[in-house]
Order: C-alpha cells, then sequence, then structure tokens
C-alpha cells in the first residue's frame, strides 16, 4: 500500500535549514511540522506552516541586521 503526504520542498542553504530545524525543535510536539529532512539542504514541511516559517525568517533576519550609525 502507499501512503501519501501533502508537503511543501524547501531547498535552502545550510544555516537556514538549521535555523528551520531549530524552529520546529522549539515547538511542542502536537505543532511539528517537519515531515522528512532530506538532506543538509532540502526538507518536506508540512504545507500551512509556509506563512509562519516565512515570518520567523523575516524577524530573523531583522533582528541580525547591521545599520550604519549616521
Amino acid at each position: 500500500m502507499v501512503n501519501a503526504t501533502k508537503g511543501l520542498f524547501i531547498s535552502c542553504d545550510i544555516p537556514m535549514a538549521q535555523f528551520i530545524i531549530n524552529l520546529n525543535a522549539s515547538l511542542p510536539a502536537s505543532q511539528k511540522f517537519i515531515i522528512h529532512v532530506l538532506d543538509s539542504t532540502h526538507m518536506f514541511v508540512q504545507p500551512h506552516v509556509s506563512d509562519m516559517i516565512r515570518s520567523a525568517i523575516s524577524d530573523f533576519r531583522e533582528q541580525n541586521s547591521y545599520e550604519k550609525p549616521s
């Protein structure tokens, strides 16, 4: 019997993949969204979390950006 799961394929660099994996690990078991980590730069996640991942990445980038002093 074949089991099929609907999901979202993510391809990114290694640091961003680690950020997403850590984000998943910080959630309770009922909210984990990674279905399968394929390799160090590719993963398969539940489709409903795309906006949450984008928001978390955006927040992370804003926190870690440098603004030159005037």
